[in-house]
């Protein structure tokens, strides 16, 4: 029976589709989820932020243990190895040439005529190939371009290196019969394998996928979630229930797809949850008549998984608090929570940072960390001083933790008040918090992150 590869397109579409961007933790847990469930190919949205997007697919890349991590290289060779050095760590790396074989796509978007397109495709494919031995050529708006452009383009592409030729249906117009022959005169036409990527703009995406394979073509992309497009769960049993008549299967689980599938979604749905989330956080509010239960039920909806030490460490603070204010709610608790709980040593130890903020420029920053007695200093920029500062100790560390929230507010008052800042940071879906205090808010901003970055490392030691 013939096996038909299934590349895994969520990240790819929900960056598309959402108006509020995945969170870090989010696009891991599509990736990892995707992976479990025997995708063949996991595909990455294209790079936005080059150094943001390094470190969140360096991570994702080092969790996919079994299926191809894909990238777009983007429209210039500069781009195809921004991409590279974004997935060159994992364990099947895939760079994709996406670009338009339809006429209206290549003048209107792309400004160029089909010659050099042809030129264009070519150039890329050879630049993808010279880095990455697995490359893809994808024709986008394959279903409206004129079929002899499409065989050259797709033909140029395997001259060129690729070794997949993806046909998609942007338009979502056509039947799935029409999908079929695509495929198959694509098919006969060139020596590697031919993928489809059909719309379900007119709820015809399983029947044009069904097509597609009896067709011929060598793969399907579909995602876990996401508009207009071929979902997995359905794709998954539709193959399983017409396997024997088309000769065709996937490696796809399809006894728990679904139970899978709507625990990752349930998890990275954070719009649905965002007004009950929030009415339950104003709900908290404690007093000297709390217990440490309820210490640690307000601290689980806050987000934290305290220990039973580090419930008796808040509840004691919170008696201290409450002998001068009759009551704490949920601001002053996750204070209490960074000052409190999980007390760990200083691996890492600031020891300078310069800033520079303008109206005219990115703000920049230096910093500069002790760790086991090695004098680590990091650069960057950022969209304001505490932005630029945050991204240069990720640099001195080497690694993205996810900014799950970050608040400022003054101590005392006055035109030398102390800033109190509170950060928290998420590793494996775990809350970490730090709390830093300076009459430098940057410098408050800076100590509370790495607070909060001293308890993760010792935990993970």
């Amino acid at each position: 029976m013939k096996k038909i590869a299934v590349s895994d397109i969520t990240l790819k579409k929900l960056s598309q589709d959402r108006q509020v961007a995945l969170l870090f933790r989010e696009k891991t847990a599509i990736a990892v989820c995707a992976d479990s469930l025997g995708a063949d190919a996991i595909e990455l949205a294209p790079v936005q932020n080059a150094r943001e997007d390094a470190i969140i697919y360096k991570t994702i890349a080092k969790n996919v243990r079994n299926a191809a991590l894909a990238i777009p290289v983007g429209f210039s060779e500069e781009s195809v190895n921004t991409a590279w050095e974004c997935i060159k760590d994992a364990v099947k790396p895939r760079l994709q040439v996406e670009l338009p074989a339809s006429t209206v796509l290549m003048e209107y978007t792309y400004h160029m005529k089909s010659e050099k397109m042809l030129a264009k495709i070519a150039e890329l494919v050879k630049a993808a190939k010279a880095l990455c031995g697995d490359v893809e050529f994808s024709a986008l708006d394959a279903t409206r371009a004129d079929v002899d452009f499409l065989i050259a383009a797709a033909k140029e592409a395997e001259a060129n290196g690729a070794g997949i030729i993806t046909l998609c249906d942007d338009a979502g117009a056509s039947l799935p019969e029409e999908i079929a022959a695509l495929a198959e005169r694509v098919k006969a036409e060139v020596g590697v394998p031919v993928y489809v990527q059909v719309s379900d703009r007119i709820n015809m995406a399983v029947a044009s996928a069904i097509a597609a394979v009896k067709s011929g073509a060598d793969g399907l992309k579909c995602a876990m979630a996401g508009k207009d497009i071929l979902l997995t769960g359905e794709i998954s049993d539709a193959m399983t229930a017409c396997a024997a008549q088309i000769g065709a299967e996937t490696k796809l689980n399809n006894t728990k797809i679904h139970a899978s599938i709507d625990d990752m979604l349930a998890s990275i749905n954070h719009e649905a949850y965002a007004a009950a989330e929030i009415s339950e956080k104003q709900s908290i509010l404690l007093d000297s008549e709390s217990t440490i239960a309820q210490v640690a039920q307000a601290a689980h909806v806050l987000g934290y998984d305290l220990s039973d030490s580090d419930c008796g460490n808040v509840h004691k603070a919170l008696m201290q608090v409450c002998e001068k204010k009759d009551a704490v709610g949920a601001k002053e608790l996750e204070a209490l929570i960074a000052s409190s709980a999980m007390q760990a040593p200083s691996t890492y130890h600031l020891e300078s940072y310069t800033t520079s903020s303008s109206n005219l420029a990115s703000s920049m920053s230096q910093v500069t960390l002790k760790c086991n007695g090695e004098i680590i200093n990091g650069v960057s920029i950022g969209d304001g001083p505490i932005d630029s500062a945050f991204r240069a100790i990720e640099q001195c560390i080497g690694y993205h933790y996810e900014l799950d929230d970050f608040q400022v507010q003054s101590v005392t008052e006055g035109k030398e008040a102390l800033g109190s800042a509170l950060v928290k940071l998420r590793n494996n879906g775990k809350l970490y918090s730090g709390n830093g205090i300076s009459t430098d808010i940057v410098a408050a901003s800076i100590r509370a992150y790495i607070n909060a970055l001293n308890k993760i490392v010792f935990e993970e030691e």
